[in-house]
């Protein structure tokens, strides 16, 4: 049962006295480890002892935590692992790090998160690469079109050694900051209501024209351009209401995004075009990272690896279970609720879509990024060795069965 199950009895108000009493933190970390329907009572209880316990001895270092707009409710629908993250740094720590989670875009947001992690204002954050791209331009790195065929693709990318060599360590010497894991789904065009009583769309040119919102993502608006999708930059925060007002036809993201942000009643396709990553990461200032001692960063890492574990098994049961993205759609679903159509694309027009915008096929509109990216990797060819990573494994492999490593290890 998923937390957003879990706390279907309890209001707003209530979740807000709990978390002003005892904190944000305490509060997630009790209600993820419940199981079955949780009380208002019940909560509160286990709140107070999460808290008693995490506030049992000092700790040596407290790490603010900058969640964008995470919160009690949304966070186990997309499931990025950032909860189970600090749980366990703290447990596995014995408490000599506290972590304090900010939630609900009160410290920052998906576009400014990254940049108060540089400037030192939190020292870990979690929202989208796509997001951050703008304040950590080598996150572009992951935004290729068509360089990941698959989620399974995605999550063999982050566990593999591989990454460590061509996305974590260009980014942490160019941006200064450590990538920890990440949530991994491809993005799609989420249609408006426009589209409410038009058919599912089946075929890439009935996208053609449309009007859709873009994040921070460089690369992403040029496949965008190349596919004739009209890129228009809105903020995340701003997207939901562009959605209901009609001022754009759709957006580019993932389908977990949609419900999490609670723009299912203002979507009514989500079309699987699977164009681009959407990574909704975790990422830490490599500059305290740097000045921990080393069983502390040890279990920092050991502690991402198991964030990273619980985001592959987990977010790929909540797209079928909570989201509503799979065909057959099961009932009490969020898409389901709201009457959202998950439109999977075959794959010749997959097929169409790839020769017309990646570097594959058409190569010219990304040289200028690719130059730049690769001198910033050190004259790695980082598209093309991420694309050969990505193929290793069978293209029909599923996403749970993706073997975890410990991808700062080298065997």
């Amino acid at each position: 049962m998923s937390v957003v199950d879990k706390l279907k009895g309890i209001s707003r108000r209530d979740l807000f006295r709990l978390t002003g009493q005892f904190g944000l933190t305490s509060t997630l970390f009790a209600a993820g480890a419940m199981g079955g329907a949780v009380s208002l009572s019940s909560l509160a209880r286990a709140t107070e002892s999460m808290y008693e316990r995490r506030f049992s001895k000092e700790p040596k270092h407290t790490l603010k935590f900058g969640a964008s707009g995470f919160n009690a409710r949304n966070l186990l629908i997309e499931r990025n692992g950032s909860i189970e993250f600090a749980r366990d740094l703290e447990e596995r720590t014995e408490g000599e790090i506290r972590v304090e989670f900010i939630g609900d875009n009160q410290i920052c947001t998906q576009l400014s998160c990254v940049e108060k992690t540089q400037l030192g204002i939190v020292d870990i954050y979690a929202a989208s690469t796509q997001n951050s791209a703008g304040g950590a331009p080598y996150l572009n790195v992951l935004d290729y079109a068509y360089m990941f065929p698959s989620r399974a693709s995605q999550f063999y990318f982050l566990y593999n050694p591989a990454s460590q060599r061509i996305l974590r360590d260009p980014l942490e010497k160019r941006h200064g900051l450590k990538f920890l894991f990440s949530h991994a789904e491809l993005r799609g065009i989420q249609l408006g209501l426009k589209f409410e009583d038009a058919p599912t769309v089946t075929k890439l040119e009935e996208l053609f024209g449309t009007k859709n919102r873009v994040t921070g993502t460089q690369l992403g608006r040029i496949a965008m351009q190349l596919l004739n999708l009209n890129p228009v930059p809105i903020a995340w925060e701003e997207t939901l209401d562009g959605l209901k007002q009609g001022l754009i036809d759709g957006a580019e993201t993932w389908a977990s995004a949609v419900a999490y942000a609670n723009m299912s009643p203002v979507v009514s396709q989500s079309v699987d075009l699977k164009f681009f990553c959407g990574t909704e990461h975790t990422s830490m200032s490599a500059k305290i990272f740097d000045a921990m001692e080393p069983h502390l960063q040890d279990a920092i890492m050991e502690s991402a690896y198991f964030a990273q574990a619980v985001a592959q098994k987990a977010n790929e049961a909540a797209l079928v279970n909570t989201v509503g993205f799979s065909d057959p759609q099961l009932p009490g679903t969020l898409f389901v609720e709201h009457n959202v159509r998950p439109a999977f694309l075959a794959d010749d027009q997959i097929k169409i879509a790839e020769e017309m915008c990646s570097p594959e096929f058409n190569p010219e509109p990304w040289e200028q990024w690719r130059e730049r990216l690769n001198n910033w990797a050190e004259g790695i060819d980082t598209y093309q060795e991420i694309y050969n990573v990505a193929r290793e494994i069978p293209a029909d492999m599923r996403p749970e069965n993706v073997e975890p490593r410990r991808w700062w290890r080298s065997v």
